[in-house]
């Protein structure tokens, strides 16, 4: 996996900073995103090593052509992309009738708008390397919940898009798996990390099951995987 290159969007924290970290520990040449550039390159510093540096990259998953231009930046520097994670996501959580237009459509457009952003930038790339598109969903794809109409509806979405992009793509010899986390240690909503989220998925945990995804048999495809807490808070 030494030659490989993945592309990681929103990985400047959380989930995209956790897969990062382990991928990049197994010698998987990593390029992160994140809207804010500085921090994009900020992390990247402190990740990069002599041996394999990381690249930093300013992208608004909502604006397409920032997300092109992170593909044309990627595939300039390292020329090729083999894995795309999209895992920029965001959350809002209000009764339907107190939620915002900008407050929906701001979901709308990260965590649903934004995969297709990523993978319709890197599709051709993608093809080139017959690579891995994977996103990053979340159990509110399958379950729905009080207050989550704007995000339940986002992630329902993303899990059907992905379903419906793997069975376009795989033709190509591309795979595409979404995953679908519980509750995670991140700052996803205001949290803020500490022993108290000790019982959650861990960030890392996330990353593990991405390079195992990467590491099956090409003839093996987990098109959804679910994962949760083993033990779940009270």
């Amino acid at each position: 996996m030494k030659n490989k290159v993945a592309y990681i969007t929103g990985g400047t924290k959380g989930i995209g900073l956790g897969i990062a970290q382990v991928l990049h520990k197994h010698g998987i040449t990593v390029a992160i995103s994140g809207r804010n550039k500085e921090d994009a390159i900020e992390v990247a510093n402190q990740l990069s090593t002599m041996e394999a540096p990381v690249f930093g990259i300013g992208s608004d998953v909502k604006n397409f052509e920032d997300e092109k231009n992170a593909v044309a930046e990627i595939t300039k520097k390292f020329g090729k992309i083999d894995y795309v994670i999209a895992n920029a996501g965001i959350g809002i959580f209000k009764p339907v009738d107190e939620l915002s237009i900008e407050e929906w459509s701001s979901m709308i457009d990260t965590n649903l708008s934004g995969i297709f952003h990523t993978l319709k930038a890197s599709v051709e790339e993608l093809k080139k390397s017959e690579g891995y598109f994977i996103t990053i969903s979340s159990l509110a794809g399958i379950n729905f919940f009080e207050n989550g109409s704007g995000y339940n509806a986002s992630k329902f979405g993303a899990v059907g898009f992905t379903q419906a992009a793997m069975q376009d793509l795989r033709k190509y010899n591309i795979k595409v798996s979404t995953i679908m986390p519980g509750s995670v240690s991140t700052h996803f909503n205001g949290n803020e990390p500490s022993e108290k989220d000790s019982w959650k998925i861990q960030p890392e945990d996330i990353g593990e099951l991405v390079l195992d995804i990467l590491k099956m048999n090409p003839r093996s495809l987990p098109s959804k995987i679910e994962i949760r807490p083993l033990k779940p808070k009270g």
